[in-house]
């Protein structure tokens, strides 16, 4: 058995265990599919994890930078209170009208906005009404960043003004299958998620870690980095 056939069979295992898909979510990965959406989501087991650590985190306002299909927005919206609110900035408006339909299936378009158009410009938006006092979004307690890696570092500068002390921020596809080593790569995406590791290193308003992963999603990895007073 080869490793990645491995790998597969293990996250199968820990799906089928841990993880067992319901209707919304299963419903969510097939339209994404049937509508051409890239298979880039998160893994199931992957998923459940990011469900606990906003449960965990007792998250009552979440960031979602990266929507794709809404599977991951799910997982998180799902640990959020009933008067919680998620906010998840997606680029493509077809992507969007797929995250919207699986959401709402989901039961979750009442406390879950899809807000369409370049994350930066989002997110600039996002501060302009926290400081107007009208967005009753900022400070989010939790950031999940899964969207294009080549601005991973500006997506980080602005989790933490969006944030508060004792916030956690989530950064995917971190490992890019073992290429994060190479200091001298002209890959974008490495150059991007090196940098916003560094960054996560460096800031002082930061804590972090980084963890390697296998699994049905191949070789890669994630951060975390908790936000200090």
């Amino acid at each position: 058995m080869t490793e990645p056939q491995l790998w597969h069979d293990v996250d199968d295992y820990f799906t089928g265990l841990l993880a067992p898909p319901d209707d919304a979510l299963t419903d969510a990965l097939n339209d994404s599919d049937a509508a051409g959406l890239p298979h880039i989501n998160v893994a199931p087991p992957q998923g459940k994890l990011l469900h606990l650590l906003a449960v965990i985190q007792g998250a009552a306002r979440i960031l979602e930078i990266g929507t794709l299909g809404g599977y991951s927005t799910i997982w998180l919206a799902r640990a959020l209170p009933r008067d919680g609110r998620l906010i998840t900035l997606e680029y493509s408006e077809r992507h969007a009208e797929v995250a919207r339909r699986n959401i709402a299936r989901a039961g979750l378009d009442k406390i879950t906005e899809v807000r369409v158009g370049p994350a930066l410009d989002s997110l600039a938006k996002l501060a302009a009404e926290n400081d107007k006092g009208d967005g009753n979004t900022a400070p989010f307690d939790l950031v999940f960043i899964d969207a294009d890696k080549v601005n991973n570092p500006r997506y980080v500068e602005w989790a933490v003004k969006l944030t508060r002390p004792g916030s956690l921020i989530i950064l995917d596809n971190v490992v890019r299958g073992g290429a994060v080593t190479d200091a001298t790569s002209d890959d974008p995406s490495v150059r991007g998620t090196r940098e916003a590791l560094e960054l996560f290193a460096t800031h002082p308003k930061l804590t972090a870690t980084a963890i390697q992963t296998v699994g049905s999603k191949g070789y890669d990895g994630f951060a975390l980095a908790r936000v200090l007073p």
